[in-house]
């Protein structure tokens, strides 16, 4: 039987031993994925773009959260369940922060949550680590951010936008975050910042040097034929796979050779 991976089984990884995160926004997937060895299921405000359809994260609601939360801790993995806090459910004050944090945990059941940004939002992450709500970091591409990078543009090229994504760095450890996301980063300011800190780093789009890597599910399974970032390998192509399954079943309810009598109750 697996153990239940908890925030200091994470922390006691750094240095000795990648850590395996991936999204997930359901039961039906979680439990699949609860088959496997993973580490972290981030429970992504990506929702937005993979489950709904949206153009980007912004619009995604607290509500929607943690209804997908609730789905994916619903089918009890063993890997911690990280709630991604949204657009707006922590910018507006500490009080906020902390009130949504809390939501992550009691009312959708996750061990810990994950906000973007630095410095900005050091209160806010003192205020939700000192009410016992572990937390993850996320800096460099933060997608809820991207109309003011204006795009989805690679973070931390040059001395001195690498020197901010450090101190960025440096300072959500000091405010107790237990591990930093490095999103769409160069790997060697990637593996700069990784060195520096005593916490985990975990990579996307941020090269091999980071303690541990995140994809989004939908993409590394191949779900999507339109888009693929540079940084996603995908490990299937589930897409076509799909499909193929969708067009014989068609064929087959078309042509009446679908239900067949082993898949009818004959009396």
């Amino acid at each position: 039987m697996k153990k239940s991976i908890t925030v200091p089984d994470i922390l006691s990884k750094k240095g000795k031993e990648p850590i395996v995160m991936v999204t997930s926004y359901d039961f039906t997937m979680t439990r699949i994925i609860d088959s496997s060895d993973i580490d972290i299921i981030l429970v992504g405000d990506s929702a937005g773009v993979v489950m709904a359809g949206g153009e980007d994260t912004i619009g995604v609601s607290m509500d929607q959260m943690i209804y997908h939360t609730k789905c994916v801790t619903s089918a009890k993995p063993c890997a911690l369940i990280v709630g991604d806090m949204p657009f707006m459910s922590y910018q507006t004050s500490v009080e906020q922060a902390v009130r949504n944090a809390g939501r992550f945990l009691q009312e959708a059941g996750a061990k810990a949550v994950k906000l973007e940004g630095g410095a900005r939002v050091r209160p806010q992450v003192e205020a939700i680590v000192k009410a016992d709500i572990p937390l993850m970091g996320h800096l460099g591409l933060t997608p809820q951010s991207v109309h003011a990078f204006g795009g989805h543009k690679i973070q931390g090229r040059g001395n001195e936008a690498a020197r901010k994504l450090l101190d960025d760095a440096l300072i959500l450890q000091d405010a107790g975050a237990f591990s930093i996301v490095l999103e769409c980063v160069p790997a060697p300011v990637a593996g700069e910042i990784t060195q520096a800190l005593d916490i985990p780093t975990i990579g996307i789009g941020a090269g091999v040097h980071c303690d541990g890597q995140v994809l989004v599910i939908q993409d590394m399974l191949g779900m999507f034929k339109e888009f693929k970032p540079k940084f996603v390998k995908r490990y299937a192509n589930l897409f076509d796979t799909i499909k193929d399954a969708l067009d014989t079943y068609a064929g087959e309810v078309r042509q009446r050779t679908f239900p067949d009598d082993e898949h009818s109750h004959m009396q």
